[in-house]
């Protein structure tokens, strides 16, 4: 393998938390993979192992509350919605060969595809369907999903492969929620100390916080997939660690490459880079019903000393796109607003809100790549509006521990979604992940207007009306969408870029192939 030259600051970073544990390779060209042919055709068998962004104790095997990149990967590796979006960000047919609307869009029917099993060999069937979202909306314990069920008065077998949704008002992107990865459908037995699903893999071992594995299901829907016979997910909290792993041959595939760090790994001959244009967000988050953050000056001016910008160069090195604290950026609806920095404004608003001097903590975590670089950016920009940003470093278990949704001023990362579904999940107030604790009652009145709007203009209205109020008064800073950036051996095929945000072709390993 033929190694770049690395000047000391890139060594540093390469090496810094793992040293040891690839110095050859970064540093000789020794010890990691020799091979730079690419992969050929589709080929059967292998063990594909990938290195991801995060997790801790906290880590689960439940379909219905995914939280951390881990546990995504685990969830699409186990289990499947009825429909899915694809690598373009459309919907398309999974567990169900179709999910129409009837007339009004008061009630939605999913039919079940023909001949689809569970890991254990059993048919899908309508009971385990109701069952499932059943379990998603249990109120005695809801889980990530439900907020946006709320709407769902009924679910019931209409015959021996279809179910009926019943909705207490009309839904015209309905099919939209079911989309979801965490919507899996199980059985109606399922238990967490058997978790069995439809997906690509069957499950194997899990240890939280370091690694699981999978095994091939022979019986999987779609022809020929998955490729490989193994699949192991390997947690990376660190990302000179998992950089290492990768150049070493330690693991075939790595997500979030540091935007900071990709010319340096692309230029290993053995390692492929891909890059994903995503809907993906990194919000900053401020709970608005705590001070200093209850008052909307002070939200307004952290706003307002963000250099866009300059985050954007710094933290994803030109590679994504500036955010003006809205979501959903592929919505067709989406608003698109502007917003620049504002030293001065910022120090109007302050001294309004009689807060001259402000001081606040953020806490902060390597949650995904970018987040901790992020921080340090504001910090330092934030000091010229006079504003003292004191940075508090967590590891990723604490960050996602109980004390996760109580961060007074922290940090997030958000995939690709529509802003009504994205709305359900962390703007309403009974949103799962509602991290900035935003209860507004107009803003929850347009939402609510424009859920069950049937007329696609009329609804256009009223989702850009809801943006303007979020814009305007809510509890998000949204500094940037970066772009996606994996990287993965030569001989790992199948991997292709991908607009859902979610790493290495939407963590869809059915997709992959080793040709080592």
């Amino acid at each position: 393998m033929t190694s770049p030259t690395l000047t000391p600051l890139s060594r540093r970073r390469l090496l810094g938390g793992a040293a040891g544990l690839a110095a050859a390779a970064v540093l000789a060209g020794c010890g990691g993979p020799a091979a730079a042919r690419d992969a050929g055709p589709p080929r059967r068998g292998g063990v594909l192992r990938v290195g991801v962004t995060g997790g801790g104790s906290s880590d689960t095997l439940d379909p219905h509350s995914p939280a951390t990149n881990p546990d995504i990967a685990r969830t699409l590796s186990l289990y499947e919605p009825l429909l899915h979006w694809d690598d373009a960000y459309t919907l398309q047919p999974a567990v169900a060969e179709s999910v129409t609307p009837e007339p009004g869009a008061r009630a939605w029917t999913a039919v079940i595809r023909a001949g689809i099993t569970f890991h254990d060999g059993r048919p899908v069937t309508p009971d385990d369907v109701v069952a499932t979202f059943a379990r998603i909306t249990d109120p005695a314990d809801p889980k990530s999903g439900a907020s946006q069920f709320g709407i769902l008065d009924d679910v019931v077998v209409a015959s021996d492969r279809s179910v009926r949704f019943v909705l207490s008002e009309p839904s015209p992107v309905f099919d939209q929620y079911l989309a979801e990865y965490s919507c899996g459908i199980v059985p109606a037995d399922f238990s967490l100390e058997r978790p069995v699903g439809t997906g690509a893999f069957r499950f194997e071992s899990f240890t939280p916080g370091q690694q699981s594995a999978f095994v091939r299901h022979d019986g999987y829907w779609r022809p020929d997939q998955p490729w490989v016979d193994h699949l192991e997910l390997i947690n990376f909290s660190e990302d000179d660690a998992r950089i290492n792993a990768l150049l070493s041959g330690q693991v075939d595939a790595i997500d979030q490459v540091p935007l900071s760090l990709t010319e340096v790994v692309g230029s290993y001959d053995s390692i492929r880079l891909l890059t994903s244009e995503t809907g993906s967000w990194l919000p900053f988050t401020m709970r608005v019903d705590v001070a200093p953050f209850d008052d909307v000056r002070v939200r307004q001016a952290l706003r307002l000393v963000t250099g866009r910008g300059e985050l954007v160069n710094q933290v994803l090195s030109g590679q994504g796109a500036a955010g003006v604290d809205l979501y959903a950026r592929f919505d067709p609806d989406y608003l698109d607003p502007s917003r620049e920095q504002d030293l001065a404004r910022a120090r109007d608003l302050l001294a309004a809100a009689g807060k001259p001097n402000l001081a606040v903590e953020l806490v902060t975590s390597p949650i995904q790549a970018g987040t901790v670089e992020a921080a340090q950016v504001l910090a330092t920009q934030a000091r010229g509006a006079g504003i003292d940003i004191g940075l508090r470093r967590v590891d990723t278990s604490t960050f996602f521990s109980d004390q996760y949704l109580q961060w007074e001023f922290a940090q997030s990362f958000w995939n690709t979604r529509n802003y009504l579904p994205q709305a359900s999940q962390s703007s309403m107030p009974d949103a799962p992940f509602n991290e900035t604790h935003w209860t507004d009652a107009q803003y929850q009145g347009v939402v609510r207007r424009a859920r069950s709007e049937l007329d696609p203009g009329r609804r256009a209205q009223l989702v850009r009306a809801a943006q303007r109020i979020e814009f305007d008064r809510g509890g998000y800073l949204i500094w940037g969408f970066p772009d996606r950036v994996d990287a993965h051996q030569a001989y790992v095929g199948g991997l292709v870029p991908n607009r859902t945000g979610l790493s290495l072709s939407g963590y869809e390993f059915r997709k992959a192939w080793v040709d080592a």
